[in-house]
């Protein structure tokens, strides 16, 4: 039950190291143009979307190389942990 526990939480922080700053790169561009548009009043909902999508994408381009290194990395420690899974000890 031990290695299920520290194999979930490896998944959970990998997950969160790998989504958190997208999130945070999403919604600082999001509050970005929510401000642009309050300033000069142009309600345009596909002007929101473009710019949240190119930084999107910029950073999966940019850090896409470090999470894979990070799943992979747990993939091994999980494959890794299958006799202790089902041996139980």
């Amino acid at each position: 039950m031990e290695a299920f526990d520290a194999l979930l939480r490896d998944a959970l922080l990998v997950t969160a190291a790998i989504a958190l700053p997208v999130l945070a790169v999403a919604a600082a561009v999001g509050t970005l143009v929510a401000v642009v548009q309050a300033a000069t009043q142009v309600q345009e909902q596909t002007l929101t979307l473009l710019p949240k999508i190119v930084a999107v994408g910029g950073m999966v381009a940019l850090f896409g190389a470090f999470a894979m290194r990070l799943l992979a990395g747990l993939f091994e420690r999980a494959l890794a942990a299958i006799p202790s899974l089902i041996g139980g000890s």
